[in-house]
C-alpha cells in the first residue's frame, strides 16, 4: 500500500480480497478511485456504462485500463440517456460550454439523476456479487456543480442502498451492511494527481474531455479539460493528456 493511501485505511475491505464494484468511466477520477480500491485489497469489480455520452473513447480507455490495473472482471452495461435528453452529454443539440459557468449555477453538462442510476447498477451488482461496498468517484471540491457529487448525496444513497436490498435489511449488525464510498470527494484535482501517482497510474490513458474524439484526443477546452489541467499545473506534473492538434 503507498504512503497516500495509507490514509484511506478506513475504508479497507472488512474482509480480505472481498469484491468491491467501482463505477469507472475511463476518466481521470475514477481511475485513481480503482487503483485505490486495488491496493486497499479488495478485489475490483469494473462497471462502465454506455449511457450515450458524446463519444466512445471514453469507455475504450476505460476497457484499457481495467485490464492494464487488473480487475476481477470489467462489465460495460448499455443504458441509452439520449432518449431522455436533457444534458449536453447526451443531447446533440446542446453545445458543450467552453467557458465556466456562474457560482452555484448547475451546468448543462449535468445529466439528470445519472449518479443515482449509475449507482443503483452498482448496488444491483455488488449485492448479486455478496459484496457490500460501491466506490464511485465523486468530487465536491473541483467539480461542476452537481447535485449526486456531494457528501450529503452519497450517505443519502448509502442509507437507501440498506433500505432497498434483501443484504441490506437482513443485516445483523454494521459489519454486515452496505458502504457507498466516495474516497476523492473532499481532494483537490492536484490532490487526486498526486494519489494516483504514487500508485503508479498511467493518466496519459484516462479521457476526461466531454468532447474528446475518436482517438481519445481532448479539446483542450471545456471544463473538464480546464479542470484537468489546473490540476497537473498544481500538482506540479507534466500534464501526459493528449490534446487535438489545432
Amino acid at each position: 500500500m503507498s504512503k497516500l493511501s495509507a490514509a484511506f485505511e478506513n475504508l479497507a475491505p472488512r474482509k480480505p480480497g472481498a469484491p468491491a464494484v467501482i463505477l469507472f468511466s475511463g476518466g481521470l477520477d475514477s481511475t485513481t478511485v480503482l487503483a485505490l480500491a486495488k491496493d486497499l485489497g479488495y478485489s475490483p469489480y469494473a462497471l462502465s456504462v454506455a449511457y450515450g455520452q458524446r463519444h466512445s473513447s471514453e469507455l475504450a480507455a476505460a476497457k484499457h485500463i481495467a485490464k492494464q490495473i487488473g480487475v476481477i472482471r470489467h462489465e460495460v452495461v448499455n443504458l441509452d440517456l439520449t432518449r431522455f435528453g436533457g444534458s449536453a452529454l447526451t443531447d446533440s443539440s446542446i453545445a458543450v460550454p467552453t467557458t465556466l459557468g456562474k457560482d452555484q449555477e448547475i451546468p448543462i453538462t449535468y445529466v439528470p439523476a445519472r449518479n443515482t442510476i449509475l449507482l443503483s447498477l452498482a448496488l444491483g451488482w455488488a449485492e448479486s456479487l455478496g459484496g457490500l461496498d460501491v466506490f464511485y468517484g465523486a468530487n465536491a471540491v473541483d467539480y461542476s456543480g452537481y447535485p449526486d457529487c456531494r457528501p450529503e448525496y452519497v450517505a443519502s444513497f448509502e442509507h437507501m442502498a440498506n433500505l432497498a436490498t434483501k443484504a441490506g435489511v437482513e443485516a445483523i449488525n454494521d459489519e454486515n451492511r452496505f458502504r457507498v464510498h466516495a474516497p476523492i470527494i473532499n481532494l483537490t484535482k492536484a490532490q487526486i494527481i498526486e494519489l494516483g501517482s504514487t500508485m503508479g497510474v498511467d493518466y496519459s490513458q484516462t479521457v476526461s474531455c466531454y468532447q474528446a474524439n475518436d482517438l481519445g484526443e481532448a479539446c483542450g477546452e471545456c471544463e473538464s479539460c480546464r479542470l484537468r489541467q489546473a490540476g497537473f499545473k498544481q500538482a506540479n506534473v507534466s500534464d501526459p493528456t493528449r490534446y487535438l492538434k489545432n
